[in-house]
């Protein structure tokens, strides 16, 4: 404990000389550290993604960089201070976590922890906060559609058991089906995102990260695509000359290789 307290104070000390010594750090705001967070964010999640566990340690620092940095401008301002970020997540944690530092009862139910939770954070306003309030409007869409039916889940909007959801995914197919036989192109739309929605809510009762499972397919593409572009430039063609059944052999390939 005392080497982590060390390491934390020793960034506080550096960010503190960094602001008042370095032209680049002192000219930083909230606005515009913001999009450099949201880069390092996804620096993150990619380094989650390829389990390259050195990389996490370097990217969590970075994040780290970032809030204690966000921080120090707030204290600038005489907004809030580190201490106060602190006090703040230790106080959130503690009240919205009654089964281990009170004497609540989940029966050693994780859904049950999610369902207080959701239902805890309704009771920290003034009684007037909604359900999906917290869900950024920024988000991507494939998250936001995770994390909004996770959130009707907390409160119990939910399928009483999980092998319903494919009925309802059977039923945006057909719809989906319907519009496209009509070629509206704005309906087809909305149906599509019906059943990219629908999909999201299976994926998320099988316990499958949308997001994460959507990236695994998108660098099985891009691996796959790469072979096949490398193998084509070292016969000496070019995939505008080649035939679709002439690029499937060499996919195949590239399928073997895995």
């Amino acid at each position: 404990m005392e080497r982590k307290i060390k390491a934390f104070k020793q960034l506080l000390e550096i960010i503190d000389e960094l602001r008042e010594k370095c032209p680049w750090d002192r000219n930083q705001t909230l606005e515009s550290l913001r999009k450099l967070t949201i880069e390092e964010t996804y620096e993150l999640a990619d380094a989650i993604l390829k389990n390259d566990l050195p990389c996490i340690k370097k990217e969590l620092g970075d994040i780290m960089l970032h809030v204690v940095f966000y921080a120090k401008i707030a204290s600038e301002k005489n907004a809030f201070d580190i201490g106060d970020v602190l006090e703040c997540i230790n106080s959130k944690l503690i009240y919205r976590h009654p089964h281990v530092f009170g004497d609540v009862d989940v029966n050693g139910s994780a859904r049950k922890v999610e369902e207080n939770w959701e239902a805890l954070k309704l009771k920290e306003k003034d009684g007037n906060k909604r359900v999906l309030e917290g869900v950024p409007v920024a988000m991507p869409a494939l998250v936001k559609a995770n994390r909004i039916q996770e959130k009707a889940s907390g409160v119990g909007f939910d399928w009483e058991f999980r092998e319903q959801v494919w009925e309802k995914v059977k039923e945006e197919i057909n719809e989906l089906s319907y519009e496209i036989d009509k070629a509206d192109n704005d309906k087809m739309e909305a149906e599509f995102g019906d059943l990219f929605f629908a999909l999201v809510n299976a994926a998320r009762l099988y316990d499958i990260d949308p997001e994460a499972a959507l990236e695994r397919t998108n660098l099985k593409f891009i691996k796959r695509f790469n072979y096949l572009e490398s193998k084509t430039l070292m016969e000496g063609k070019n995939l505008h000359d080649m035939t679709l059944t002439e690029m499937d052999i060499i996919w195949d390939e590239a399928k073997k290789t895995e």
